[in-house]
């Protein structure tokens, strides 16, 4: 948020936004996910990760450039969008794909359970897991479960939450450029401010005339280069007040 006098659009507080939450426990996890399954040696290890890592740092970055351009503000949030969306997510299935293992469909009970789990960011009244079992109580424990989960588990886990984060990454780019739409950037909102500062400015009266004064500078003597508010009507009147 900005004040309604400052020509900065808003900006920061991305630490507050969903996508932000999302997509950092996916790049936390995509840490854990590689080094459990993907040998350092091979380029997709550094690859998803990366990927992983321009998800997160893209919205922050865009959140930070909001304050003076909502172009690239868009522009940084979509790059956030296609590193999950088109990059990671493609890796994810790859793995999947290529391990023979099982991809679950989006309407499968899995899916939807999962999905579930990773709306919230922490579950406190799950029921007792099983001996041995490996359960995912939300959001913010993804990387632990990640990190325990048998293979096909994990990769379907990362891949609803990366899902999870390029939907709320989208629905985030349309608010922006509704509002930009709506509202303008930062030129418009420039001017708007310079406007209303100038209309509201409240311009003093003459202690000795009443007439409007203006703002000078004392060219000479003990206040010389500071400014003051003079009588309009100067040399007929040299009425004076302090700024």
């Amino acid at each position: 948020m900005t004040p309604d006098n400052d020509p900065l659009l808003p900006h920061g507080g991305y630490r507050h936004l969903r996508s932000y939450k999302v997509a950092e426990a996916v790049y936390d996890a995509t840490v854990v996910f590689c080094r459990r399954f993907i040998p350092k040696s091979v380029r997709t290890h550094d690859q998803m990760v990366q990927a992983a890592r321009s998800g997160v740092r893209n919205i922050s970055e865009g959140s930070g450039a909001a304050a003076t351009s909502r172009k690239s503000e868009m522009k940084l949030t979509n790059v956030a969008r296609a590193s999950l969306n088109d990059e990671l997510l493609q890796d994810y299935e790859s793995f999947l794909r290529q391990n023979g293992l099982r991809v679950w469909h989006k309407d499968s009970r899995e899916c939807r359970a999962m999905r579930d789990r990773l709306q919230q960011d922490f579950i406190e009244d799950l029921p007792a897991a099983k001996s041995g079992a490996v359960r995912l109580n939300g959001l913010a424990g993804l990387a632990e479960f990640v990190g325990k989960a048998a293979p096909e588990l994990a990769a379907n886990a990362m891949l609803c939450a990366v899902h999870q984060a390029a939907y709320l990454l989208r629905q985030q780019l349309r608010g922006q450029a509704r509002e930009f739409t709506e509202k303008g950037g930062f030129t418009e909102n420039l001017y708007a401010t310079r406007k209303r500062t100038r209309d509201g400015a409240e311009t003093p009266a003459c202690p000795d005339c009443g007439k409007p004064m203006r703002q000078r500078i004392a060219k000479q003597g003990k206040q010389a280069g500071e400014a003051f508010w003079g009588c309009s009507g100067y040399p007929d009147c040299k009425g004076v007040r302090q700024v």
